[in-house]
């Protein structure tokens, strides 16, 4: 029988089209759909249980995996097999979870998984755009409880213009690539790297990519009404007690408000509201708490939520005293560890991050191999949160997804102001010792002191700032450098890095509906003050990229060489190569230009004499005598028909004197002109053309005798 497929379609108004189709693939999932762009095709299935689970939050999985069959690929590895999901699998998983979970209710707690496949691929098609819009579709063509369509997509500005969705390639031409998660109503995710830009401009490319957003959102519902949409299912919600809530309300909020208002420590805080919170679950007789199971912790949570906020609304203070510009005390440090290539430590009130660099050459560059994306990465930066940065005891199960984000914010943020021409592959790696509130701001913040220490010359430092807003729809305050319970209880969290000249990436979460862009600005331009504030602090402790690298780092040096040197300098089997490696000390690397077709060579050494050795070595082999030039050589063997001689200045290059061009007269022996170890200077003639040998003359430097008259004697008779 064959399936009667519903089908969709997206103008993006430049000749491209978005397809979302249901009813052929999947039909057991509980939604499932096909989002076409150009070749590239997305399968999306949703399922979710309907028994709640025991648990107190919404366990939702969103899985989205690359399939190199979709690019007529093999996978890496010895098993040929896709394993555990790339770095960039699992950016797009963020991106997609970050928008859907705030939409589904407070109270279901039903198992879902939504699953993203991409099943083909097109070269001029970046699927992970299309991902936030195939989830949502899933989700509409099923009975799942959700809120609202939603959409996600690419915009980046070419050439002055706005672009959705561009391709690979048209990206590489932009100055801001921003990914935006929005309903039709309210933008709710943002995330982006740009080239130093401004605040209006920002705001500019979220209200165009809001615009593309809205169709995409329209076209899911009618979608779902041709399909034939399902009655939304019902499911057993949390218990509750509104006078149990009101009870609890007036035991905690005033105890809770006075709490905050003392502008204490974490710990302190922490203390205090535990305090109150026993005193309050010690009022109730153990058949009460029984019976209320949990809701007396909840209740309570949900007062000292609104007491801390009412705090900052009414009355402009936060948790730790602060006012709502105001940010933490700083201090940093530079050149921390001995042996490391660049070393820092940025402290923020109670975050703190230790960042390291080390240098390297190409061969120490990032492989990506993904079935959409091929390359390598020179600069890039790792991110690491253990749980004793926050007082915890808890098992480590490999890079979570939250560092692998974190992390990538924070490389996104520095990497353009690395130098086109840095000769190194530079690896940044945060350590995060304590975390009260933007551990990935700390990382921009360390991240750029310790390239500066290691010597990399940036061009401009990068500063960075997490900002919180908190608003109840008459009132509002936006928060500078936000604590972590502030990031918990705040209606958005936006971190914002840049020079002091515009943004370089950025990163939201927009949990209030219908944010007005004149507030956003606000905010924006509110973070700037702070991360002028911040990078004031940097370059009072370090001002300018050291002038050099530590003397036990390693020094780079690169030289090109033309392609016909490339077999010498590696010599058979690697000889000629390693046994230079191994008397220099140097780690020499040999790339090709498939632009210019030269060899580049990278030369890594902590010893200058070393790096010079290799040079010397690479001068003689790729030397090359100019026809008509005067060189110095240096006699290292005497032959019957001449001398063979050195270059002085390319070791190693060797050439035959012949014996008729040591003097302009007739010589018998070698050895009459010459002696072994004799420095003189010859002529370069070039080759032969008969014999195809290469001709030096000494003689050619040398005066010419005057010729003598041949002329016969004349007779005395004449």
């Amino acid at each position: 029988m064959i399936p009667k497929v519903f089908r969709e379609v997206i103008d993006l108004g430049d000749g491209r089209e978005i397809s979302i189709e249901t009813g052929k693939l999947a039909k057991q999932a509980h939604g499932s759909v096909v989002v076409q762009m150009g070749k590239a095709m997305l399968l999306c299935t949703v399922v979710s249980n309907y028994k709640q689970s025991p648990v107190d939050f919404l366990p939702l999985t969103v899985d989205y995996r690359e399939k190199f069959a979709a690019a007529g690929r093999y996978p890496g590895g010895f098993f040929k097999r896709e394993a555990r999901p790339s770095d960039g699998e699992v950016l797009t998983m963020r991106l997609v979870d970050r928008v859907l979970r705030p939409l589904f209710p407070k109270d279901y707690h039903a198992e879902t998984q939504v699953m993203i496949q991409l099943m083909s691929h097109d070269d001029e098609v970046m699927p992970d755009a299309l991902a936030g819009l195939a989830a949502s579709t899933v989700i509409q063509l099923s009975d799942i409880p959700f809120e609202t369509p939603i959409s996600e997509v690419r915009v980046a500005r070419i050439n002055g213009e706005f672009v959705i969705n561009p391709s690979r390639t048209q990206l590489a031409n932009a100055d801001l690539d921003m990914m935006i998660g929005a309903s039709a109503d309210s933008v709710m995710m943002v995330e982006g790297e740009m080239d130093e830009v401004s605040e209006e401009e920002m705001a500019s490319a979220i209200k165009f990519a809001h615009e593309a957003i809205k169709v995409q959102c329209a076209a899911q519902v009618r979608l779902a009404e041709a399909f034939g949409k399902k009655e939304t299912r019902e499911y057993e919600a949390e218990a509750s007690n509104d006078e149990l809530a009101e009870k609890i309300h007036n035991l905690a909020y005033d105890k809770c408000y006075a709490i905050a208002k003392k502008g204490t420590s974490k710990a302190e805080r922490s203390a205090a509201f535990s305090e109150v919170k026993e005193e309050i679950i010690a009022s109730f007789t153990e058949e009460e708490l029984a019976e209320y199971g949990d809701l007396v912790g909840k209740y309570f949570n949900k007062a000292q939520k609104n007491a801390v906020r009412e705090l900052t609304l009414a009355e402009g203070l936060r948790l730790d005293g602060r006012k709502t510009t105001d940010i933490r005390p700083i201090w940093c440090e530079v050149d921390y560890l001995p042996s490391t290539h660049g070393s820092s430590i940025f402290t923020r009130g109670e975050t703190q991050a230790l960042a390291t660099v080390t240098l390297g050459t190409s061969r120490e560059a990032n492989q990506i191999d993904m079935p959409t994306h091929q390359g390598e990465e020179t600069f890039y930066l790792h991110y690491n949160f253990p749980p004793f940065c926050t007082g915890e005891a808890r098992p480590l199960r490999g890079t979570s997804r939250r560092e692998v984000g974190h992390g990538n914010l924070a490389q996104r943020a520095l990497k353009g102001m690395v130098p086109d021409n840095c000769p190194y592959t530079v690896r940044v790696v945060s350590e995060v010792l304590e975390s009260n509130g933007s551990s990935s701001m700390a990382t921009v913040c360390a991240g750029t002191m310790a390239m500066m220490d290691a010597g990399i010359e940036m061009k401009k430092p990068v500063s960075g700032i997490a900002m919180g807003l908190i608003s109840d729809g008459d009132r509002y305050a936006v928060l500078s450098d936000i604590l972590g319970d502030e990031d918990h209880l705040g209606d958005m969290d936006f971190k914002v890095t840049g020079t002091a000249d515009g943004i370089t990436a950025c990163q939201m979460d927009i949990k209030v509906k219908g944010l007005s862009y004149e507030i956003l600005v606000n905010a924006l331009k509110q973070a700037r003050e702070g991360r002028l504030h911040i990078l004031s602090k940097l370059t009072d402790t370090i001002a300018k990229p050291n002038s050099d690298v530590k003397s036990h780092a390693p020094k780079m040096v690169t030289r090109t060489i033309a392609n016909e040197f490339i077999g010498a300098l590696i010599g058979p089997g690697g000889k000629v190569i390693q046994e230079l490696q191994k008397e220099t000390g140097c780690t020499i690397v040999i790339n090709e230009d498939p632009v210019t077709e030269e060899g580049i060579v990278e030369i890594l050494g902590t010893g200058q004499e070393g790096i010079d050795a290799v040079l010397a070595k690479i001068d003689s082999i790729t030397f090359k005598p100019k026809v008509g030039s005067v060189y110095e050589v240096k006699v290292i063997k005497m032959l019957d028909f001449g001398a063979v001689v050195e270059y002085t200045e390319a070791p190693g290059n060797e050439v035959l004197l012949h014996v008729s061009e040591l003097a302009w007269s007739r010589t018998e022996n070698v050895s009459d002109v010459v002696n072994m170890g004799d420095v003189f200077d010859v002529k370069y003639f070039g080759r032969d053309p008969k014999t195809r040998k290469e001709k030096v003359s000494k003689k050619a430097l040398l005066p010419r005798p005057p010729r003598e008259d041949k002329k016969p004697a004349l007779k005395k008779e004449d």
